[in-house]
């Protein structure tokens, strides 16, 4: 009688390479968030006028030379764009080899999909001369193409085939509905951001923890509405990461795999507030700036990273459905062989 055995959804072999690159693809794509957030901190979106090309040359044969002021920003950005673009490529063509769920397989292709669109869109934000509505669809695309990165490491780590799903079920609605909500308000909280950057309205109320010495505006205009509402989301997401690695702490301690991301998720938050405020006391300082953009990317995807967690259960049952294909495959090519 065969032996079919129990194959596990990546090759034994090819997994922890693919986990390491897709780990590499997401340092790139955090860099590549901060590269942006320098091009638009230092006002060099425009340095480069012409795209794809730069002043005529193609990409990377551009002289280094000429790199400089607000070329080397905006050139180095495209840069690093262009090698993420690569490494996706990569990624996609190396999931759909070795990868048995063919859910991981189309997030393989739907990672090429949205770097090809924000590729386009950094193109028609010089093209058009940066018009804010192309600009934050960038930003906001570039943000989910990074969770989509985290997301397709943490489906090919050890721990998720190994460690999380030999965790009894959760059974938490409280925890359930939260780890849904987060990372949804923590998005929104992004867009109003980049709606603040991308519409010039980051010092539009210049003192920080009050406003303009109070605790509301005196006067309204559509950049103190902006700021505003990115300071109450500010607060709004602060309360429910509390209220949820509260939450984790008191009813789930034993469960390593929840307390750690939630810890540093509140962290996170604590620095991303501080560094808001900073970014106004030194008045949009360069530095300062890109670091909130960067921090606000890890408090985004720790929150999707602890949220994939928390719902292991949900691709538990794909993945089982998928095994059980698999052996159903294993069945009969071996029958058809013996016949």
């Amino acid at each position: 009688m065969p032996v079919i055995r129990f194959l596990h959804p990546v090759g034994h072999f090819s997994m922890p390479w693919l986990h390491h690159y897709i780990r590499l693809l997401a340092t790139a794509s955090l860099l590549l968030i901060t590269a942006g957030g320098l091009v638009t901190s230092t006002g060099s979106g425009l340095s480069v006028p012409d795209w794809p090309n730069t002043y005529g040359y193609f990409m990377f044969s551009f002289p280094l030379s000429k790199m400089v002021g607000g070329i080397f920003y905006e050139h180095g950005h495209r840069l690093i764009a262009s090698i993420v673009g690569l490494l996706t490529i990569g990624l996609a063509v190396w999931i759909s080899k070795t990868d048995r769920r063919r859910w991981v397989k189309r997030l393989g292709w739907t990672a090429l999909g949205a770097v090809i669109v924000q590729g386009t869109l950094g193109g028609l934000t010089v093209i058009y001369f940066l018009p804010p509505g192309i600009s934050i669809s960038h930003a906001g695309l570039a943000q989910l193409f990074f969770a989509l990165i985290v997301s397709l490491a943490i489906f090919t780590s050890k721990g998720w085939h190994s460690r999380y799903d030999q965790r009894p079920p959760l059974n938490d609605r409280v925890l359930s509905r939260l780890a849904l909500f987060t990372p949804i308000l923590i998005y929104a909280q992004i867009l109003v951001g980049a709606t603040m950057r991308h519409t010039d309205a980051g010092l539009a109320i210049p003192d920080f923890p009050l406003i303009f010495g109070g605790l509301w505006p005196p006067v309204w205009t559509a950049g103190i509405s902006i700021h505003f509402a990115h300071r109450i989301g500010a607060l709004l997401v602060a309360t429910v990461v509390c209220a949820m690695a509260g939450h984790i702490l008191y009813h789930h301690a034993s469960r390593q795999e929840l307390c750690r991301p939630a810890l540093l998720l509140t962290s996170l938050v604590l620095i991303q507030i501080a560094l808001g405020g900073w970014t106004i006391w030194s008045e949009k300082h360069v530095a300062i700036n890109t670091a909130h953009v960067a921090v606000g990317a890890l408090v985004w995807v720790t929150a999707v990273c602890l949220t994939l967690r928390v719902h292991r259960e949900w691709f538990a049952t794909d993945e089982q459905t998928q095994h059980r294909d698999t052996q159903l495959e294993g069945v009969v090519t071996h029958s058809e062989a013996q016949a």
